[in-house]
């Protein structure tokens, strides 16, 4: 006995509102009773991590042993179908004879926005009374299956709604985040098992509505004074050491006016401000070069020139990992753009006023998108990935050493003075540059305003006045139906020995705003979509022990 998945034109990588379909194949090579077929598509956030040493540093879990190794599991994602038999026969139905041979089922999915383990509703599908696999009917020992997790376990954890976050397996034994279309074959019968299968995909979500343009920047800016030249050390603007002599009594004076210090003009040290600006809020996009302009301002009255000599721009992400109470931090940095032996002029001549401006060419990083292995800035329960984005700009006093001078072949000595200027941009967002569906952005801002008239109708609640008497309000009230008992779905009541399983007196709960709007809106075309950008083997072995 044998079963396979096979997708319907996969494409590299799947998103939110995608639809996910394909086949399940089993192949026999003998009768086998079959009691049902389900088909999962399932969303895992795992994390692990091992308890300090000293058991001060971790005050929120006093009660965690020396170096014990905790995990958390949440399910993000979480949907259900039952292929065979059909949805509308009865769990305790009976199983079916299968004749040998190969057997296919289809199955569809839609991939929703947010995460599903926050939503009782949707963990109460996990395990229960109604449905294949659970506790239900008269078959073998009174059970049509076990299911062996427990859905209450994700109740206990704490819980954000956000949207999916990306498949994400760089932190081995640590953290993970997995997708993947599993099948279950139920073979009822004591001694048989259960044949399972399932196989994994890549998933990159799609991007939130993005402000509009304006043009408000973010920056990051660091004003810089060179220290002025001791006399003799100032290369060429320093006066000769032995001047030529006009006649036997005196000394020729020489053609460059000094100062009192004996230093020149064009020996005044410079002072510039350097700014690093982006677009507010400042959002960069997977696979595609830093929107950044460098300015360069004059502070100082100095005909001396500077000039930009190295450039590093380095992408820092910050991953934090949360495991019932542990949190741990993981940094990683990508280097963007590495630029060293420039000579790049941060003024446009040395008779520039002060407070002129002048932005360095963006040729030096335009061409320098960023490392796909860099995914989408995220949040979800038990992990979040942030980033922030560093420059090191080197500026010289100068020529740089190694350049040759207008109007001459030999080399600048290395006469000059160079400062290395770290400037930061911390909250810097990531996006996916998955651009959503034209109805998104206005399905938010409606979902929005529905959320903010609803918060402001709701005033506070009045406490109600006493009762005069009994007789008085048995006249006046009317009488109220009788309520409904409203039951945990988790915790269904039970059933007395013999009693069967009685369709429930009330429709469904009606879909969320977020569930219509994304069944109403269509998905994001294949064509064009960018090439994908994490770190992920969605086939991989299981690093993390599986546990809820």
């Amino acid at each position: 006995m044998s079963v396979r998945i096979a997708f319907d034109n996969p494409p590299e990588f799947y998103t939110n509102l995608d639809i996910i379909s394909g086949r399940v194949m089993l192949g026999i090579n003998r009768p086998e009773n079959i009691g049902a077929v389900i088909v999962k598509l399932e969303g895992e956030s795992k994390t692990a991590l091992s308890a300090p040493d000293y058991p001060g540093l971790n005050p929120k879990s006093p009660g965690l042993q020396k170096s014990q190794v905790v995990h958390e599991n949440h399910k993000v994602l979480y949907k259900v179908q039952q292929v065979y038999p059909d949805e509308s026969v009865p769990a305790y139905s009976p199983s079916i004879l299968l004749n040998p041979g190969q057997h296919v089922w289809n199955f569809k999915f839609k991939v929703p926005f947010n995460n599903a383990c926050g939503d009782p509703n949707a963990m109460a599908q996990i395990g229960g009374l109604a449905g294949a696999g659970g506790f239900a009917g008269p078959s073998f020992f009174g059970m049509g299956g076990i299911r062996l997790m427990d859905g209450s376990k994700q109740l206990f954890y704490k819980h954000v709604t956000k949207t999916l976050p990306p498949s994400f397996t760089g932190f081995p034994g640590q953290a993970e985040i997995r997708y993947y279309v599993k099948v279950t074959i139920q073979r009822p019968g004591l001694f048989k098992e259960n044949l399972r299968h399932q196989i994994g995909f890549k998933f990159l979500p799609i991007e939130p509505p993005r402000p509009p343009v304006t043009n408000q920047e973010a920056y990051a800016r660091r004003p810089f004074t060179f220290r002025p030249k001791s006399p003799g050390l100032g290369g060429p603007s320093t006066p000769p050491l032995n001047p030529k002599r006009s006649s036997m009594f005196g000394r020729k004076a020489s053609a460059r006016s000094l100062d009192v210090n004996g230093a020149s003009d064009a020996d005044q040290p410079p002072s510039v401000e350097l700014s690093a600006r982006l677009p507010h809020p400042a959002v960069l996009t997977c696979n595609k070069p830093v929107p950044l302009r460098l300015i360069a301002k004059k502070l100082a009255d100095s005909r001396a020139e500077c000039y930009l000599t190295s450039m590093q721009m380095e992408l820092v992400g910050a991953t934090t990992v949360r495991a019932q109470g542990l949190v741990n931090t993981e940094v990683t940095k990508w280097v963007v753009v590495s630029r060293h032996g420039l000579a790049v002029p941060l003024q446009w001549g040395p008779d520039d006023a002060v407070g002129r401006e002048m932005e360095v060419n963006e040729v030096l990083w335009n061409s320098k998108p960023l490392p796909n292995t860099v995914m989408p800035t995220f949040v979800t329960c038990n992990l979040k990935r942030t980033y922030a984005l560093e420059l090191r700009l080197g500026v010289s006093w100068g020529k740089p050493p190694g350049t040759t001078s207008k109007g001459k072949n030999h080399a600048v000595p290395d006469l000059t003075q160079t400062l290395f200027l770290p400037l930061h941009f911390s909250g810097v967002q990531v996006y996916s540059g998955l651009t959503p569906p034209a109805g998104l952005a206005q399905a938010a801002m409606t979902s929005r305003r529905q959320q903010t008239r609803t918060s402001s109708h709701a005033g506070p609640s009045s406490r109600p006045s006493p009762r005069p008497n009994a007789a008085a309000s048995s006249v006046s009230s009317p009488s109220l139906p009788p309520r409904q008992q409203q039951n945990d779905p988790l915790y269904p009541p039970q059933l007395q020995p013999g009693q069967g399983v009685a369709p429930p007196s009330y429709d469904e709960a009606p879909p969320s705003y977020d569930e219509a709007m994304a069944d109403a809106l269509a998905p994001v075309s294949v064509e064009g979509r960018p090439a994908w950008s994490g770190v992920t083997n969605e086939n991989a072995p299981d690093t993390l022990a599986s546990k809820n």
